[in-house]
């Protein structure tokens, strides 16, 4: 146990685990052209182990294709330094009144380290587009997906029923009783092209019997999910339908807002079946009523843009305007809008929404450290004094 504690306390260890820091944000940040911000986040810093590959558009990439560099991911990074930190403060660490502020400054960053990873655990995002004059009380994940049933025999509201995407897996069977509906995942597709077959009449998958897809002879055509940023992966899928047994059809459903949702009957009720971005419904609306967008004179550079939104909750009895502007969000109901985004013509604006139930772990380890170091200082401040002060006494 004494060896083990030597080796973990070591600020060798330390040293070496910060150059791994350093190498890992390296080639995440190279790899975020290919992956995305996101994407690179779950590879590099959001498991134990991360792999580097060399491009193969990278000069020598031919040759070069096949180096894979093994780093230490930002989830084994974080619990090493955190065991090197634990380590090092018992093995060091006197317990004195000159030392409090060094014990609070650890347990600061102690509390930073384990925020990070709450907050990369619970924290969700989503985005929410307003268009002028409309109320909206919901978000889209846009990482993930759904496939949705929706009643709509009654002329004033919609009843939804969600499938989440870790369960739209091929061959899977999803029950709905309260439907008596049981649904095929015939195939999922997380990146497809949807295309007439009379332009592609060489190929493509077609399944379709009801529906758009049928009717137009649609195809798909699967391709390699995209995570660069500027680059859309749409998801598709065929879906069987049975209801109380009998087979009513298979669908064509798609992530693409200009494949419409499809339309059935089934036991004196109008449904609708859409694949869609994940929804995060609210208890309240927000209505757009004003959006601005300034640019500095003579330019096409962006000054400033904002949204004028009215908060509507019933419950709480809510009716009130607020404006949200870049690095001034709106925060309500635990949930935090951030100005992020407009349509092209300047008649919408798109909220990112972020929800964090561990919001305050980082502001603790915050000022835990902060009042750590002006402790600390003021204890050797005052330590200082005390000793001048008695070598004058002793001088004279």
């Amino acid at each position: 146990m004494h060896k083990l504690l030597n080796a973990f306390s070591s600020i060798k260890l330390t040293v070496v685990l910060l150059m791994a820091a350093l190498l890992l944000v390296f080639f995440g940040t190279l790899d975020q052209v290919n992956y995305g911000i996101y994407e690179v986040q779950k590879k590099y810093f959001q498991s134990l182990i991360a792999f580097w590959s060399y491009p193969t558009e990278w000069p020598g990439g031919n040759f070069l294709k096949h180096l894979i560099i093994p780093l230490l991911s930002g989830g084994l990074l974080g619990a090493l330094l955190l065991l090197n930190l634990i380590c090092a403060h018992f093995k060091y660490f006197v317990l004195s009144w000159k030392k409090i502020g060094i014990a609070l400054i650890h347990v600061g960053i102690v509390v930073l380290l384990v925020g990070g990873y709450l907050i990369g655990y619970f924290q969700e995002e989503f985005q929410m587009w307003l268009p002028e004059g409309k109320r909206v009380n919901f978000a889209k994940n846009i990482r993930k997906n759904e496939l949705v049933i929706i009643d709509k025999t009654d002329p004033n509201y919609d009843t939804v029923w969600s499938i989440p995407e870790n369960l739209l897996k091929k061959d899977k069977v999803i029950s709905l009783p309260a439907l008596g509906i049981e649904v095929l995942m015939d195939d999922y597709y997380e990146n497809a092209v949807i295309v007439r077959r009379i332009d592609y009449p060489q190929g493509g998958i077609a399944k379709a019997t009801q529906g758009s897809g049928s009717k137009v002879d649609l195809v798909v055509f699967p391709k390699a999910k995209t995570y660069k940023s500027n680059e859309d992966s749409e998801a598709a899928a065929y879906v069987t339908l049975k209801h109380r047994g009998e087979v009513l059809g298979t669908w064509l459903v798609s992530e693409d807002e200009r494949f419409p949702p499809q339309r059935l009957d089934a036991g004196n009720h109008q449904y609708e079946i859409a694949l869609r971005p994940e929804r995060q419904y609210f208890l309240f609306y927000l209505e757009l009523i004003d959006f601005k967008y300034e640019k500095y004179p003579g330019s096409e550079i962006p000054k400033s843009f904002s949204s004028e939104v009215r908060i509507l909750n019933e419950q709480a009895k809510t009716d009130r305007n607020v404006l949200i502007y870049m690095n001034h969000p709106l925060r309500y109901e635990g949930y935090t809008f951030y100005q992020a985004n407009f349509g092209p013509e300047e008649t919408s604006s798109m909220l990112q929404v972020v929800k964090n139930s561990v919001w305050f772990v980082p502001y603790v380890g915050v000022w835990l450290t902060g009042v750590g170091l002006v402790v600390h200082f003021c204890v050797q401040l005052y330590v200082y004094v005390r000793r001048k002060k008695e070598k004058l006494n002793h001088a004279f």
